[in-house]
């Protein structure tokens, strides 16, 4: 790592935290140190201090940091190829189909990208020439893209970045594109582009969830904090309904008591998480009266 790579970096943590807390104190001086660092492509891409600027353009309420922001941010658009280039290599796509007719399976994948974008070929950059992975990393970019009101080359740029490596987090853990992988995936783009989750997703494009993070969480740790609250207090109606009665209960030898080692015990299960969880089990013992529970 570079030492004007490893100096970006730095300062796009401490702003992530900042917009993060909302106090932007400290930000000018922040943002006028950065100016003063040279920023490649590169650079820009791997830090992704662009979102995190921008992020702090959006929380703070002096005109002075907002001002220092946009600039940078403007400069750093410079980076990003001219549509004159661009224009130049749509001229060379359609040659290209007039010599070849046939379109192969993943450039059919990658031409079907259908989400609002201002820099097709940065998501080019990110495609694997798989049909199946390239498909479902442009699903996870939609989700990312879901609310979002910066509809900038910068801000698209970004979600191809995080929907890449959030996808090459799961294809490394199956080494596959079968059905887990494809649920895994499934559930990720679910809950982006849930409506009433915002919060994952800012975290997700903030940095305070990495891909690598998000591509393992389960559905109680992805779900907003409504649907938490909601869960638990789901489970504590349960409980307070399984305790209210000793007597209840299947009668079973299976289990021995951690307290007293009898094995006279009673047991039940609930369904306390979601539907696709397993039931929880909550055993009784008819000996000394302990009680537990496990999944």
């Amino acid at each position: 790592m570079s030492g004007n790579e490893e100096d970006v970096l730095k300062i796009a943590k401490k702003l992530d935290k900042m917009a993060s807390k909302k106090n932007t104190e400290n930000a000018l001086d922040i943002l006028k140190a950065l100016k003063d660092i040279p920023i490649s492509l590169e650079i820009l891409q791997k830090t992704r201090i662009g979102m995190s600027v921008n992020n702090v353009r959006k929380q703070t309420s002096n005109d002075e940091v907002a001002a220092m922001a946009k600039q940078l941010i403007k400069g750093w658009k410079k980076l990003l190829p001219t549509d004159s280039s661009k224009k130049s290599e749509e001229k060379g796509t359609k040659e290209a189909k007039i010599s070849k007719p046939e379109k192969s399976e993943s450039e059919s994948s990658s031409n079907s990208n259908n989400y609002n974008s201002q820099d097709d070929e940065h998501a080019e950059i990110m495609m694997t020439n798989d049909p199946i992975r390239d498909k479902c990393r442009e699903l996870l970019v939609k989700g990312l893209l879901t609310g979002c009101s910066d509809n900038s080359a910068l801000q698209t740029y970004r979600c191809n970045f995080l929907a890449a490596a959030i996808e090459s987090a799961i294809h490394t853990e199956f080494r596959n594109t079968g059905v887990k992988y494809k649920n895994r995936i499934r559930s990720r783009f679910s809950n982006l582009k849930d409506t009433k989750n915002t919060s994952l997703r800012e975290n997700v494009l903030n940095g305070i969830v990495t891909p690598e993070k998000l591509a393992k969480m389960t559905a109680e740790e992805m779900a907003s904090d409504e649907m938490k609250k909601q869960r638990e207090k789901f489970e504590e109606e349960n409980i307070k309904d399984h305790q209210m009665s000793t007597n209840e209960g299947t009668v079973t030898d299976m289990f021995t008591c951690g307290k007293c080692k009898s094995k006279k015990c009673t047991y039940t299960q609930l369904q306390t998480r979601s539907s696709d969880e397993p039931m929880t089990t909550f055993v009784f013992c008819m000996h000394c009266g302990n009680r537990w529970k496990f999944c």
